[in-house]
């Protein structure tokens, strides 16, 4: 335990001794305002007013006897005796999850928030169709969806559950491979039709990508065309593949995506289909604590029951080559 860390200990013994311990509105408040990081973020996912979090927030520190925060004009930056609270609060913030779930778990619906973050495009086209249906199966239940061309970060409780390519290796977590998926070439026909011919991958040399912003790369994972054996001519970069399908829709050079990422209405069609394609997987991960609650687990099991039945949507399968 760090000198830190037995410092604020011994303060919870004083307090406990005066009878002074700590609400636990506060220090939801105080948790909140940890990962959000300003009083405006804190305050909305609360659903109260920015004062309220501050005057929350200076009474816990009053009462503790010491600085939780560092206050800029970029925001609240917790302090060494706010990080050493912190694993205390989650833990406090975790039973009171837990028995507020079990209280409710004979209810037939689950009920409650869930913030699930998924990948830019994953989560638009397949996702958020997909959590429509499940609403209407659960009407207490509600579902804040992070869209993001990142990964949720599941350490500091962005979300409660997420989707990504890189399975969390340290800490305390529940992940399981959600989905294996192809990574396919295509272009627009526009585009085949103004270049050189596409007849096997050193043709590819000769013609320009649509690609990621190499050095805003959320995970190693993205490096789609590592493959190729050459630097390729990437034309234009994105941090999201949305837009990088859509460029590439509109003749800017090819592109490598899943089958989920390309339209049905023929905007972008293979390119060496059966000869040049990479792998990865989406992984599916929780903390172990929030894992536990029903709501979560909803969530959870709806996606992994509907990648198992949709697994066109990952590979390509001989229905969706045409």
């Amino acid at each position: 335990m760090s000198c830190c860390s037995m410092c604020f200990a011994a303060q919870l013994v004083h307090n406990e001794r005066m009878n002074s311990m700590p609400e636990w509105t506060d220090l939801r408040y105080f948790l909140e305002l940890a990962r959000a990081g300003t009083l405006s973020g804190a305050s909305r996912r609360l659903g109260v007013e920015h004062t309220t979090v501050a005057r929350r927030i200076d009474r816990l520190e009053s009462q503790l006897g010491s600085t939780l925060f560092d206050r800029s004009r970029e925001g609240y930056e917790l302090t060494e005796m706010g990080h050493a609270l912190l694993p205390h609060a989650e833990a406090m913030e975790s039973a009171a999850l837990t028995a507020t779930d079990q209280l409710g778990a004979a209810s037939v619906s689950a009920h409650g928030v869930v913030r699930l973050g998924v990948p830019e495009m994953f989560g638009t086209l397949v996702i958020a169709p997909l959590l429509v249906h499940l609403l209407k199966d659960h009407p207490e239940l509600s579902v804040d969806l992070l869209v993001q061309p990142r990964f949720a970060n599941l350490a500091t409780r962005e979300a409660d559950l997420g989707v990504m390519l890189d399975p969390p290796n340290t800490g305390r977590y529940v992940f399981t491979r959600l989905a294996t998926f192809r990574l396919n070439l295509y272009a627009s026909p526009d585009y085949l039709a103004r270049h050189p011919p596409i007849r096997s991958e050193a043709d590819l040399a000769e013609h320009e990508f649509v690609d990621y912003v190499q050095d805003r790369l959320a995970s190693n994972e993205l490096n789609f065309l590592d493959k190729l054996g050459f630097t390729p001519k990437r034309r234009l970069c994105c941090t999201g593949m949305m837009a990088q399908c859509e460029a590439a829709a509109a003749g800017m050079g090819l592109i490598m995506a899943p089958p989920y990422a390309i339209p049905a209405s023929g905007t972008l069609v293979p390119v060496l289909q059966d000869s040049f394609f990479t792998e990865r997987s989406y992984w599916l991960a929780a903390p172990s604590d929030l894992y536990r609650l029903q709501r979560v687990r909803v969530v959870w099991n709806l996606l992994r029951e509907y990648a198992e039945q949709h697994p066109s949507l990952f590979m390509h399968t001989e229905s969706n080559k045409s």
